[in-house]
């Protein structure tokens, strides 16, 4: 027991006052005489009897009275068991990413956890509120409830060892409390290993009674026909037994298809066949899940011919002719003799068709070329200088070519997964007419090939940027070395290669990605480009590159939906952002990586347990009520006690 005010017991000494007024009676005492005492001598010794009991209680009561009245007023009390932790600051770590949208026993995650803080949280306590975007220090309920009942959900995945890096970084003379709310959908063991020993959190897990979810993943085109697209929709289902949904494809704003979607597999592809023109719209899907995946919004441009000129000698680029067809490209073959430099930035893809030295001055614009999203194919000759080749590729990736090898080989491996092959073929093909070359060079590439030889080696390789590719064969495609040029192979390969990172397919890109966006667009020194949505609108980062504008939009739009780009009041070209879907399987659940941390089910059950463990057990009002007690039976005594 410790006393808040030791000192006070000093007069405990004044306990010497009542014992010294029992011990000396003041009073004196009349001697009577009486004629005949001896009938009242045994009444007197009865009576002097009973009054030193009296005296003797008296003394107890009075005693322990005074006694109790100066422990009480010495403040008496028990220390709390966690008392050296009592200054703690405290730290609410809320996750607000999409997965929260699921309901649990009493509603949607995110907003049962809100309700709670509102609900449970004392009004005297201070603490600093961290969510996947937003950061609220030294706030309490009263301040902060403001901004809890306004929080949306965030496109940002919950990400913890970035949060808990924020407070950790948040200097501070004491000790952290941290309660951490979440899901933990995806949490893994490297967001808790770094932390800190002595500040292990409260962990309260979140738990989602409907793990069933529908996640719209990708919208493609694939197929082009004359007056049509096919597109194709690839959808994930997480979870067992289904019901089917209903699909619809939306151009701008306007029904244009439904269906009804039954699953028998985990992954559905379904396709519709939409007017060959421009798209401005999305599809969605109706489903008891989360809802921020039941949508994704895509732009399709209006059709533009594709600039791609080949460089090298024009008999062995006839073949690109009859695949680069005027219907779609805007093609022409330049010999290295005749070529215009200056044209070389209005193309979207150039070919180095066996050039047996690529000039410097190429080199450099080359470079320049491809920074701008510009792609290029490198097709070798027999009489290409190696260290010629491998100066030009240094300065796109790691792709070197070695030492030219005078054997035939076949072409027998094609990567399906490859972006270059995506939606080529319906199904994989294991038995074709395989292709082959006389003379090759050996590459050594980290780069996934696109095709192969029977020796695993690479004929095809790329090297794939966000706004660039750069594609190079291992060996002369002329008909004297090979007859790759007669393979059904050929077309769809040079088809994608051209059409590579152009607008020319579906736009869909996701919010944070940080991908850049190439606008064709001339713009003056001092204009600006302004994306605009129906709700909002954003300046994003942009460089002006000659006749085109790279824009970085970092983390906006907030919102995902169909937007446009607007030079002033002009429209320049439409596009489309979507969330991650990151979150959309409800099974990563990770429970496993807190079991050495403490859960609760609730905020309030873990502020009571703090305060609990913290708060002094003061017990001075227990000697007060004792010495009341001893006042009340003193007075009793007096006035009962004979």
């Amino acid at each position: 027991m410790h006393f808040k005010h030791p000192e006070i017991l000093y007069f405990l000494f004044l306990l010497i006052v009542p014992i010294l007024v029992h011990l000396f009676q003041l009073r004196r005492f009349k001697t009577s005489y009486f004629t005949n005492v001896r009938f009242l001598k045994e009444l007197a010794i009865q009576t002097r009897k009973s009054s030193k009991i009296k005296k003797r209680l008296l003394l107890a009561t009075r005693l322990l009275l005074l006694t109790c009245a100066i422990i009480a007023f010495a403040q008496p009390f028990f220390e709390a068991k966690d008392s050296k932790n009592a200054s703690n600051e405290m730290y609410i770590i809320l996750d607000n990413s999409f997965s929260m949208q699921a309901k649990g026993k009493k509603g949607e995650l995110l907003k049962r956890a809100v309700q709670e803080l509102l609900e449970n949280t004392p009004e005297t306590a201070q603490f600093s509120l961290l969510t996947n975007t937003e950061n609220f220090w030294n706030t309490d309920i009263k301040s902060a409830k403001s901004a809890l009942q306004n929080l949306n959900y965030s496109a940002t995945p919950f990400e913890l060892s970035s949060i808990m890096a924020k407070v950790k970084a948040h200097k501070s003379a004491h000790k952290k409390d941290i309660i951490i709310i979440s899901d933990a959908v995806g949490l893994k063991e490297n967001d808790i290993k770094n932390i800190d020993s002595e500040e292990k959190p409260y962990f309260i897990l979140s738990e989602a009674e409907q793990k069933n979810n529908v996640s719209i993943d990708s919208v493609y085109i694939n197929q082009t026909l004359e007056n049509f697209y096919e597109i194709s929709i690839d959808l994930s289902a997480y979870g067992e037994d289904f019901k089917p949904i209903s699909t619809a494809l939306y151009n701008q704003n306007k029904l244009i298809a439904k269906t009804i979607i039954t699953f028998d597999s985990k992954k559905k592809k379904i396709n519709f066949t939409i007017p060959k023109e421009a798209f401005h719209g999305y599809v969605s899907i109706e489903d008891n899940g989360l809802t921020y995946d039941n949508k994704l919004f895509f732009s399709i441009s209006k059709n533009k011919k594709t600039n791609v000129i080949s460089i090298g000698e024009p008999e062995k680029s006839n073949f690109l002719s009859r695949i680069y067809t005027s219907a779609e490209f805007n093609y022409n073959n330049y010999s290295i003799s005749t070529l215009d430099y200056n044209s070389l930035e209005k193309q979207n893809t150039i070919i180095l068709n066996e050039l047996v030295e690529i000039p410097q001055a190429l080199q450099t614009t080359l470079k320049a070329f491809v920074s701008k999203g510009g792609n290029i194919v490198v097709i070798p000759s027999e009489k290409s200088s190696i260290s010629n080749l491998n100066s030009f590729l240094a300065n796109f990736g790691k792709v070197q070519f070695n030492n030219l090898k005078t054997e035939s080989k076949l072409i027998t491996k094609i990567n399906f997964d490859h972006p270059l092959f995506s939606g080529v073929f319906e199904n994989k093909i294991t038995n074709f007419q395989y292709p082959k070359t006389g003379t090759s060079f050996a590459i050594s590439s980290p780069y996934p090939a696109v095709l192969s030889y029977e020796d695993q080696s690479a004929f095809v390789t790329a090297i794939q940027n966000p706004t660039s590719g750069i594609t190079v064969f291992s060996a002369p495609i002329n008909s004297t070395n090979s007859n790759f040029q007669q393979s059904p192979l050929i077309v769809p390969l040079f088809y994608k290669i051209a059409q590579n990172n152009q607008k020319t397919g579906v736009n869909a890109l996701t919010i944070g990605n940080n991908q850049p966006y190439f606008v064709d667009v001339l713009l003056t020194k001092d204009a600006i480009l302004e994306v605009k949505g129906a709700d909002d609108s954003f300046i994003p980062i942009q460089q002006i590159l000659n006749n085109k504008v790279k824009l970085t939009f970092n983390d906006f739009p907030e919102t995902a939906g169909n937007y446009s780009i607007f030079d002033k009041k002009e429209w320049v070209e439409n596009l489309s952002f979507n969330y991650k879907r990151t979150e959309s399987d409800l099974s990563r659940v990770n429970t496993n990586v807190v079991s050495d941390f403490k859960t609760a089910d609730t905020i309030s059950t873990i502020f009571n347990t703090l305060q609990t463990e913290r708060t002094d057990s003061q017990i001075w009002k227990w000697f007060v009520i004792f010495a009341l007690l001893f006042l009340a039976l003193e007075m009793a005594i007096i006035k009962f006690v004979k």
